[in-house]
């Protein structure tokens, strides 16, 4: 028996089809049975978090220690490094929900999950869920990393959980993204090609790896009305890190950051999760 086949089985276990998947607690029980499900494929495919979890760390290791001595920054590089490899890693989380609905298209599991009496959300809402704990796992992971290469919070613990929680709810606003990448692209080989052309660029013309008062003005313009460079600055805002936009931009959203953050991750579910929903209900339109 498949694991998937194992998952089907063990989130319909119900007397009767007509009752198997009502209300909420149908929903959860399906939703956790298909997290679970995304966990025992991680299990038994590790090579699958390598993008969450050695990437990140590569990332550090080579600017801190191939880069940061060529970089200046008032109060140290690391401090100004960390707060933007936490942003741009999760940025590209989005890529995970991608590829596992993607995956799942083209293997036929969403197509098998649909004739059984299982919750039509529980798909999205279990892939969603494992993306996000993965996520944690992904900032533990580099947080670490960077109190291991000299990295520190200079503010107080309330301010670094304030700055985890706008990072973290960054990274649930850019799943929408990669739920409505997954129901558009078909094969899971183009998803990080199409990812990679639009997300990459965005997580480099910003105020992530470097300062943005070295840019040519066109690219400085572009990189300071950057989203990626407003979360960036709140994370440093909270952390207590080296935040030289604030001294060098006039601009409202640097000026305040964890605001503009707000609503960037507001914007960003106000329009990617309508059109993501959308194309998930005609995906699995029965």
């Amino acid at each position: 028996m498949t694991i998937d086949s194992e998952v089907l089985a063990a989130s319909t276990t119900a007397p009767t089809p007509a009752t198997a998947s009502s209300g909420l607690p149908g929903l959860f029980r399906d939703s956790w049975a298909l997290t679970l499900r995304n966990f025992i494929h991680i299990r038994r495919n590790p090579e699958r978090l390598l993008d969450a979890t050695v990437q990140p760390i590569m990332f550090t290791v080579l600017f801190v220690y191939v880069f940061g001595g060529a970089i200046p920054v008032e109060g140290g590089y690391r401090d100004f490094l960390m707060p933007g490899i936490f942003v741009q890693t999760l940025a590209f989380s989005c890529f995970g929900t991608a590829l596992g609905l993607a995956a799942d298209r083209k293997s036929g599991f969403i197509d098998r999950l649909l004739a059984l009496p299982t919750s039509r959300s529980a798909l999205l809402v279990g892939r969603v869920t494992t993306d996000m704990l993965i996520s944690c796992l992904t900032l533990t992971i580099l947080i670490c990393t960077g109190l291991v290469v000299g990295w520190r919070p200079h503010e107080s613990p309330a301010n670094v959980a304030l700055a985890i929680g706008l990072m973290l709810l960054f990274s649930f606003s850019m799943t929408w993204l990669g739920v409505l990448l997954g129901c558009v692209v078909t094969e899971p080989e183009a998803v990080m090609g199409v990812g990679f052309i639009v997300l990459f660029p965005l997580t480099f013309i910003a105020n992530t790896f470097v300062p943005t008062e070295g840019m040519p003005t066109v690219v400085q313009t572009m990189a300071e009305w950057n989203p990626i460079s407003w979360v960036t600055a709140a994370a440093r805002e909270r952390l207590g890190n080296s935040n030289p936009t604030l001294e060098t931009s006039d601009i409202w959203p640097l000026q305040h950051p964890v605001i503009a953050t707000l609503l960037v991750c507001a914007a960003l579910s106000a329009i990617f999760a309508p059109m993501a929903l959308a194309r998930y209900r005609r995906l699995t339109r029965g």
